[in-house]
């Protein structure tokens, strides 16, 4: 009798479920060297800094889990295959991306020729989706593209301009972008705020043990030299990959670290930044490590939850306008 062969869905669900048994994490940090905070600093600069198109390219740099029979994600993977290479190794649940939903997480990137179609025939991969909905129609990210993606810290911005400035889409995208920019920088001071408000108020009553290690709150370097020292005083080296949470707080006396996350648009503690920061933690002997995600106001953590529902289990929030309390996130115990 014939095996039952798995859908792309069950595949993935067993893919997981391996992974987490043998104790691997469910993705790297880092894909062919590249981080998702690169791909974030190359998306906004082109205005496509949403989270779908950031995982689905990260997805398409992956060049260890297979996507068909000797191919893997970075060689071509289909519609499907990127639903649940999200949905199950990167957002750790079980609601793949949209099918319907691909003109919002793959379209964009064609658009500007970040991706290309490519349809597998035989034993390779062919440009363009030679057969109307066929099961074997893919995605890869353009070679230039991931050359800037993986370019040094120093390159990667000349290499992305001259990239952008050869076609008219780009240019336009990159131009919505320096305007939501200008913008965000004349109206929007409230993310500054909401960090400082998490520091002052939140952190010195609920954390009075922890001090302030870091605070990422500009556009420039991200760690100053009396940052580094701090972190170095704490026993901790921040490597490619590892992520930089608004605030990084040290309590010296139990070795246990916190992050403190201030959402105003985006940006909760979910469950791959605390997969990400428990590793950094794990890395350096840390004793433990705490979460908190904190908004400005109930309203504002209603709209971001009722769309996104992603605050990680075992963390905390805290709502700047109602200070005095703090709120655990838990589930159903089995």
């Amino acid at each position: 009798m014939a095996t039952k062969r798995l859908s792309v869905h069950d595949r993935f669900k067993l893919l997981r479920q391996s992974r987490l048994k043998e104790g691997l994490p469910t993705v790297p940090g880092t894909l062919q060297g590249i981080s998702k905070t690169r791909i974030e600093r190359v998306l906004t600069r082109i205005d496509l800094n949403t989270r779908d198109l950031v995982d689905c390219t990260f997805a398409l740099l992956d060049d260890q889990t297979g996507s068909f029979k000797g191919f893997k994600f970075s060689d071509g993977a289909s519609t499907a295959q990127l639903g649940c290479h999200v949905a199950f190794l990167q957002r750790d649940n079980e609601i793949k991306l949209d099918r319907e939903g691909r003109d919002y997480w793959i379209k964009p990137l064609m658009e500007i020729g970040a991706v290309e179609p490519v349809t597998l025939v035989l034993d390779k991969f062919l440009s363009g989706h030679v057969k109307a909905k066929s099961p074997n129609s893919s995605y890869r990210l353009n070679k230039e593209f991931v050359g800037i993606l993986g370019s040094p810290d120093d390159q990667w911005e000349a290499r992305l301009t001259k990239w952008i400035s050869a076609d008219a889409v780009r240019r336009r995208l990159e131009m919505q972008a320096q305007a939501a920019e200008e913008a965000r920088r004349a109206i929007d001071t409230g993310h500054k705020e909401l960090i400082r408000a998490s520091i002052e108020t939140y952190a010195k009553k609920f954390l009075p043990e922890f001090e302030v290690l870091y605070v990422d709150d500009s556009d420039g370097q991200r760690i100053s030299e009396k940052e580094k020292g701090n972190l170095k005083r704490a026993g901790i080296t921040i490597e490619l990959g590892d992520a930089f949470p608004d605030v990084l707080l040290w309590n010296s006396k139990t070795d246990e670290l916190w992050c403190i996350e201030a959402v105003t648009s985006d940006g909760e503690v979910d469950s791959y930044k605390m997969s990400q920061v428990l590793k950094m933690a794990e890395r350096h002997g840390k004793k433990g490590v705490g979460f908190t995600t904190t908004y400005e106001t109930w309203k504002t953590a209603a709209a971001r939850q009722q769309a996104n529902r992603n605050l990680a289990i075992d963390s905390f929030v805290w709502i700047a306008s109602d200070p005095t309390r703090q709120f655990q996130v838990s589930t159903f115990k089995d």
